[in-house]
């Protein structure tokens, strides 16, 4: 096999690869006598079968899977000899005309073809134990656990109903039946039947709550709304639309007395189980917004310690995937690059930079994982799907076949395990302060650049 490289340009790499008719036929003949004991013809013994008869009927076809093997095989030894890391498969340019695939089927030229490829730079890692973090922690307060409680007594206030020709009030609960037009014509999702809305939670088309202010049990009245702009259905986007709605009943809010009692309705023993049940989630839910705080501080760390040219292959596949998603939440909200005060241009710019860093900080992780044998075992993989599968309650069977059946799904579940073992890894080296804040710093939301 002779082996010429014909460029070397930044992270490319392309070989012209020759293989002899020779060596290809040699291989030809070796597997046409491990076939010789594996066939049965009429006519011949077992094991009897004469290779050229072999080669008659089953040459072409062991040609081609000789040829299949030998590019496979060629083009791991010139990546292995040469210690490249890939960062996509290679690309190969085998002969296009008939004439030449003929040929070479038929034994009677070279294998002649090239081979493209695009390779991970070598990265040298900084030293870790010079990054330094700033550990924001907010303890869960007081008036916070009170606030959380009071949340939960909103939640499960108890609703009576109004006493006949009671009018609904904000804050009442009222149950409407109801059938949406857009010029006189009905349209999708626009009627339901004993639909609960509760006056206030904005959680209908803004103004149709304010509008049922007043009704009655047993009352019918038309509604008239617009459509947001960037309204979810794109088909109802911006339309005026009116709701022919009958009141079905018409309940206001009791009142909740937090205590034992109302622990107890919740499935806990007492006012203090629940005054710790809440201060246990607010403690889980500060604890994963300062290790979201941590790691953004640590890439950033790793950011500025290792400045390379990510492939750009790779960082094409990653701005394709978030500009797609860009888009798309764009589309949905109706909205363009002058209402974010920007242009096309300077959002891909952006976004472009963001795809190269996320490229550049994985190789990064997967270098330090690598080097400190850094790996995701069977049994973290097996609770992570098992995890997964609890999400999903009467799925469980269906969503198991999933990734029983996808190599991808488990590699897309195994890769962020991996990297929270990695970040776990660094800061053990870095040096991480931590810094009392508030819980109003600890949750504010970072604008910068994300990873």
């Amino acid at each position: 096999m002779q082996v010429t490289e014909t460029l070397s340009e930044g992270l490319k790499r392309e070989y012209r690869v020759v293989v002899p008719a020779a060596e290809l036929e040699s291989k030809v003949s070796a597997r046409l006598e491990q076939l010789k004991n594996q066939v049965r013809l009429n006519g011949f013994r077992p094991g009897k079968v004469p290779v050229d008869h072999l080669k008659r009927l089953y040459g072409r076809s062991t040609m081609a899977e000789v040829i299949e093997a030998t590019v496979r095989d060629a083009n791991n030894q010139i990546v292995s000899e040469r210690g490249y890391k890939l960062a996509a498969d290679p690309k190969v340019t085998l002969p296009e005309e008939k004439d030449d695939v003929e040929k070479l089927i038929e034994g009677k030229s070279d294998l002649d073809y090239t081979m493209a490829l695009e390779i991970v730079p070598p990265i040298t890692l900084g030293n870790f134990k010079d990054i330094k973090i700033t550990k924001p922690v907010a303890d869960v307060a007081d008036s916070e656990v009170d606030e959380g409680i009071a949340r939960i007594a909103e939640q499960n206030k108890p609703f009576a109903a109004r006493a006949e020709g009671g009018k609904a009030e904000k804050g009442d609960r009222v149950v409407i039946s109801y059938v949406g037009t857009i010029n006189g014509e009905a349209f999708e999702g626009g009627t339901g039947e004993d639909a609960p809305v509760l006056i206030g939670s904005n959680t209908f088309i803004p103004g149709f709550e304010d509008q049922l202010v007043g009704i009655a049990a047993g009352e019918s009245r038309t509604i008239k709304v617009t459509f947001p702009a960037h309204y979810q259905a794109e088909h109802l986007a911006g339309k005026d639309a009116e709701f022919a709605v009958t009141a079905k009943s018409v309940e206001a809010a009791g009142t909740v007395t937090v205590d034992d009692e109302f622990a107890k309705t919740l499935g806990l023993e007492s006012l203090d189980k629940l005054r710790e049940a809440v201060r246990e989630q607010l403690g889980r839910d500060h604890t994963a917004a300062t290790r979201q705080k941590v790691k953004r501080a640590l890439l950033d760390e790793l950011d500025k310690m290792h400045k390379f040219e990510p492939p750009p292959s790779l960082v094409d596949e990653e701005f394709n995937r978030v500009w797609h998603t860009v888009l798309q939440e764009m589309e949905n909200e109706r909205k363009t690059f002058a209402d974010e005060n920007t242009t096309e241009e300077k959002a891909k710019e952006e976004y472009r930079a963001i795809a190269e860093r996320r490229v550049r900080l994985g190789l990064v992780l997967a270098e330090i994982g690598e080097k400190n044998n850094i790996t995701v075992s069977e049994d973290e993989l097996n609770r992570a799907i098992m995890e997964r599968m609890r999400q999903f309650p009467g799925q469980e069977q269906r969503v198991y076949e999933y990734f029983r059946q996808n190599a991808q799904a488990v590699a897309s579940m195994r890769a962020p395990i991996f990297e929270e073992k990695v970040v776990d890894f660094l800061l053990e080296l870095a040096q991480v302060t931590d810094n009392k804040v508030s819980r109003e710093e600890l949750f504010k939301e970072d604008d910068t650049v994300p990873a």
